[in-house]
């Protein structure tokens, strides 16, 4: 028999280590570009049916255990199931809507907190490494979203859940990696929309609030403050979260750093790190040991592994810490922006299309786009 499955079950199957053999139908060249970890790949047309080879790849790999088939969006996984019970497999899921939709699964994470009226809730984007914030106050029952995705409703039931009103949406900057959900999920809510001041430089074509450097926001008695943080982009603010957590987008990672040549160029990349390395060691180094670094990414290899932590854990790190172990931080100026433009690894897909989708300049052609714009990890760490 031939079930259907949920994204959100799959990861439960693989968070609790259940014994199962997930088969990718894609063909070869999507597979080994972003898959998920422990998948094999069986590419799969329709109306061809399966090559003795095939036959023999999946009853050596399946190992007697029940069998998920995913592909890109379930038009080619569901008929390889059907397949497969037709050669006698009789426990056999498909992945509904494929690695599209497996590409929006979120985590929910509350994070610890010293004052018990703040309230931070981390929300990971599993197939993207993306991390977005809801941060608010419990006695003003108010809360502001930092870096949403796409997926704007995750946020509002976040909120919601938390007992919250979402007064304000902040992004730390004009992404490249994958599509913001700040300006739609402001203008769903009719509330402000903020970027940093300098994001007019950037030619934002969307309405926004400018936030300077040393600018505070307050939720009762819950204060941000904006701190001008340029490097990866010019426009890049982090904000500090009650002297207590702060949000650095992609500017300080609890594994690297933000990469510089996706605004800069590879001609100017250098400038970009040399501002970076300013702002880490001019502003965030400056920060007590104790303050909670929170980034808006966590790396993820092409199949689908976070770098550093695992998926539904808090992805964080004390400043502290990261002062001790982070060899990056440990460098020289010369040595860091060598570093930072020397290694940089591939470019995200598609990335100058979605600058233009992010700075309001020509919004995706429909949901297909923006879907085959964001699939993939992202790629925005040095």
């Amino acid at each position: 028999m031939v079930n259907q499955i949920q994204p959100d079950r799959l990861a439960e199957m693989i968070d609790s280590n259940e014994p199962f053999t997930l088969v990718d139908t894609r063909p070869e060249d999507s597979y080994e570009g972003w898959r998920i970890h422990g998948a094999v790949n069986v590419p799969f047309s329709p109306g061809d049916g399966f090559a003795d080879a095939d036959l023999e790849h999946i009853a050596a790999t399946r190992d007697g255990e029940p069998i998920v088939a995913i592909c890109g969006k379930g038009l080619t996984s569901t008929p390889f199931g059907f397949e497969l019970e037709h050669h006698g497999y009789d426990d056999v899921s498909v992945v509904k809507g494929g690695m599209e939709d497996w590409s929006k699964i979120h985590e929910v994470v509350p994070l610890e907190t010293e004052p018990d009226d703040l309230v931070v809730r981390q929300l990971q984007r599993r197939a993207k490494g993306c991390l977005g914030y809801v941060v608010g106050s419990t006695r003003a029952a108010s809360a502001v979203v930092v870096d949403p995705t796409r997926q704007t409703d995750q946020f509002k039931i976040v909120a919601e859940e938390a007992g919250l009103t979402i007064e304000r949406v902040l992004d730390t900057h004009v992404h490249a990696d994958h599509i913001s959900g700040g300006p739609k999920l402001a203008a769903e809510l009719d509330v402000p929309y903020h970027l940093g001041a300098k994001a007019r430089e950037r030619g934002v074509g969307y309405d926004y609030e400018p936030l300077t450097d040393g600018e505070r926001i307050q939720l009762g008695e819950v204060e941000i403050e904006t701190l001008h943080t340029p490097g990866h982009t010019t426009e890049m603010v982090n904000y500090l979260v009650d002297g207590e957590a702060l949000l650095t987008g992609d500017t300080l990672f609890v594994e690297s750093v933000g990469r510089t040549e996706l605004q800069f160029g590879d001609d100017e990349a250098a400038s970009g790190a040399e501002l970076l390395y300013d702002a880490i060691h001019g502003t965030i180094l400056e920060l007590p040991d104790e303050t909670q670094i929170l980034p808006g990414h966590v790396s993820v290899t092409a199949d689908n592994r976070y770098e550093v932590g695992s998926p539904g854990d808090p992805i964080g790190a004390r400043l502290g810490d990261l002062r001790d172990d982070l060899e990056l931080l440990g460098l020289d100026e010369d040595e860091f922006v060598a570093r930072v433009v020397e290694n940089a690894p591939d470019k995200p897909p598609n990335y100058e299309r979605v600058i233009e989708i992010n700075t309001g300049t020509e919004p995706p052609e429909d949901e297909s786009e923006a879907t085959d714009l964001e699939l993939g990890p992202n790629n925005c760490a040095a």
